[in-house]
């Protein structure tokens, strides 16, 4: 008696896998289609999405940004129309000018106040936070909740309600509760205005850079912490030093590269709360004096925006090296091959 033995899948004719018999549909790609090949038409759909954008980019930022350097080597007074190249003598003129020089004195009394403060008051509260057992969302929208305020509008509620000056001002009231005189000149004599000044931006973004150090916080694996504990190192300042501080190291030169950044930026507060003072003036409020004040000297004023633009870069590229994201590994590497040069110990 003899058996027969079934058939196998690839013994069917034509041969191959399942599902590819003689006549049955083919599982093959069709031609032209090949694995990670762009479907038909996509290319085309690509550029019809991104070229508005691009034409947006080009028309409202590059375009602005060429035709503001080529003013800066020209005379324009009172039209974006050149009259004559004057070459480099903007520039001369405007790292020359004493009040260009005093509005940078300005910046770095502004940014020595703001920068410190909001980076160790927002990594103060967003390790408070990181501590709490509940509520963590409340708080962070109620922290966050300020940077939802323009400067315009919070530097309007300063002057003319926290610190107008009148004894029935909250400042004030303040003062007297603690047993210190009304000051009237909140906004006229220094370090008062100082204390204005900074107070209102920190209200403003140290939200924002506490949300940034509390996901910095979140972050660092539990893990560290659980095997410090086990190596007897305890929550406390020890334990901050020397394992959350290093973990947040890419956080903390971010925060500063922005904080200095935005200190750069500041226009707003200083417009609106000090005006007419010169003594307080940032140099963005001293290029828009220049650009679009009286004289409307758009030459001065484009060298003057791109002199700024390069001091800025300058700073960020400084901060980045000394602080920034990665700067104890790069020394590391440089020490490193400058040993295996002169055959030292790293």
């Amino acid at each position: 008696m003899s058996t027969t033995t079934p058939r196998r899948a690839h013994d069917a004719p034509g041969g191959g896998a399942p599902g590819r018999q003689a006549g049955g549909p083919s599982s093959r790609t069709p031609a032209g289609r090949r694995a990670g090949t762009a479907l038909p038409g996509a290319r085309r759909a690509f550029w019809i999405l991104v070229t508005p954008f691009f034409a947006g980019l080009a028309v409202f930022s590059v375009l602005p940004i060429l035709w503001s350097a080529y003013l800066s080597f020209t005379e324009a007074r009172g039209s974006l129309t050149p009259v004559r190249f004057v070459g480099i003598d903007n520039y001369l003129r405007f790292l020359s000018d004493q009040a260009f020089l005093q509005s940078l004195g300005t910046f770095a009394v502004f940014a020595l106040f703001i920068v410190p403060v909001t980076m160790f008051a927002s990594l103060g509260l967003a390790l408070l936070l990181h501590e709490l057992p509940a509520a963590q969302a409340l708080l962070r929208s109620v922290f966050f909740l300020p940077l939802a305020c323009s400067y315009v509008v919070a530097s309007l509620i300063w002057k003319l309600g926290l610190f107008s000056g009148l004894p029935s001002g909250v400042a004030n009231t303040l003062l007297s509760v603690v047993g210190l005189d009304p000051i009237s000149t909140w906004l006229a004599q220094s370090p008062q205005w100082w204390v204005v000044l900074v107070s209102v931006r920190l209200w403003l973004q140290i939200g924002f850079y506490m949300l940034l150090f509390l996901a910095g916080l979140q972050r660092i694996p539990k893990t560290i912490y659980e095997a410090a504990a086990i190596d007897g190192l305890s929550a406390g300042p020890r334990r901050f030093v020397s394992l959350t501080w290093p973990q947040l190291r890419p956080t903390v030169a971010a925060v500063l590269l922005l904080l200095l950044v935005a200190a750069f930026q500041a226009f707003d507060e200083f417009i609106n709360l000090l005006p007419l003072n010169p003594d307080t003036r940032p140099p963005l409020v001293y290029l828009y004096r220049v650009a679009l004040g009286g004289d409307r000297d758009f030459g001065l004023g484009s060298a003057g925006s791109l002199i700024l633009t390069a001091i800025m870069v300058v700073v960020a590229l400084g901060q980045n090296y000394f602080f920034g994201f990665a700067a104890a590994e790069d020394r590391t590497k440089r020490r490193s091959r400058r040993a295996r040069r002169t055959g030292a110990p790293s």
